[in-house]
């Protein structure tokens, strides 16, 4: 029997920052070769374990493999049943739950995917389920999928959209003792930053769950030398935006909010997925375990299964709203349970 806290923490003990993740996948690859039940194939960095047993249904577990960039926070430490250290929470707490049921459900009742991938925390362009969906799109198909973010073991639906631009303001150089002769581009953000911190976000309802858009401001860039009236400022700008809006309506929303720019160029965008909730699996899984359920307020790889047409959901231990923070935990009880629950969904027979 694994003890899924101690996994946790090896698993946090192996560094895997993005672009930075061909250890852990060392690991994935060979603790996963030893299981005679599943056939393993890797990507890259991505590692990839499917059971070909003929079942009627298949269902994908996925995780990614990256963290965040450290913050003195590296190593793993446990105090009680608790994990502390880099991606505890986002999400080598989940990766252990997935990886413990790759190896300890053999009998079962519906074919499993697992897929631990690379660069889930940096652009869409380097992920590394991309890649595998670009790549190897049979390695990961099936008919409802199951992402490890952290949900605090409730199922998180579906996720919103997530829109990065750049916006450019110019204005026109001048001596700073001489100010009228020019034009400030760096003033001229004023009224934009001021619009955006008073900016109120829609809370739509799609199939139940509430979502709720955010606009923020995430990198101000401009300047010459201390006497010099600036020419040009560079403003960054993250849209985060509900499941009902289309990828158009979102780069025409945040438009309105720029302001008079110059020109506009668009950084990153991946669009958000509808909850999805109707799949049987996915319903019994809810019920049958008597889950929360709630939308999910960021963006993750349910996208990416949605749009290859593939119903899926967050399900994964550890507070999202703690991820990517310094003292960032899970805990023992959350890791068991959607351990527990996956056990249980690919041993049991659907209805």
């Amino acid at each position: 029997m694994i003890d899924l806290l101690d996994l946790a923490a090896e698993l946090v003990d192996v560094p895997s920052e993005s672009h930075k993740e061909s250890a852990l996948a060392d690991l994935f690859e060979s603790r996963l070769r030893g299981a005679e039940h599943l056939d393993v194939h890797r990507v890259g960095d991505n590692v990839v374990a499917r059971s070909t047993n003929g079942c009627a249904h298949r269902v994908v577990i996925a995780g990614h493999l990256d963290t965040v960039p450290a913050n003195n926070n590296q190593d793993a430490r446990i105090e009680g049943d608790r994990l502390y250290g880099l991606g505890a929470c986002d999400m080598k707490g989940g990766l252990a739950a997935q990886l413990a049921t790759a190896l300890e459900a053999v009998e079962l009742a519906v074919d499993a995917t697992y897929v631990f991938y690379a660069c889930e925390e940096v652009a869409a362009e380097h992920n590394g389920l991309k890649q595998l969906f670009d790549l190897r799109p049979e390695l990961v198909t099936g008919d409802v999928a199951l992402l490890g973010e952290p949900t605090s073991a409730a199922i998180e639906a579906g996720c919103q959209g997530t829109l990065r631009v750049k916006a450019t303001y110019k204005g026109e150089r001048a001596h700073t003792a001489r100010p009228w002769k020019g034009r400030n581009a760096i003033h001229r953000l004023g009224a934009v930053l001021e619009s955006l911190n008073h900016y109120e976000g829609r809370r739509p309802i799609v199939d139940g769950c509430e979502y709720r858009e955010a606009i923020q401001a995430v990198h101000v860039e401009g300047g010459v030398a201390g006497n010099v009236v600036p020419d040009q400022a560079l403003l960054t700008v993250n849209l985060r935006y509900a499941p009902d809006r289309t990828a158009e309506q979102a780069l025409a929303h945040i438009t309105e909010q720029l302001g008079s720019f110059d020109e506009m160029v668009v950084a990153d965008h991946a669009q958000g997925a509808a909850p999805s909730l109707g799949h049987p699996l996915l319903q019994a899984l809810i019920t049958h375990n008597e889950l929360d359920v709630r939308a999910k307020l960021g963006w993750t790889d349910v996208a990416r299964f949605a749009e290859h047409g593939i119903p899926a959901s967050n399900f994964g231990p550890g507070d999202p709203s703690i991820a990517h923070t310094r003292d960032e935990f899970v805990q023992r009880h959350e890791i068991e349970l959607v351990h527990a629950v996956l056990v249980n969904l690919l041993t049991t027979a659907p209805a």
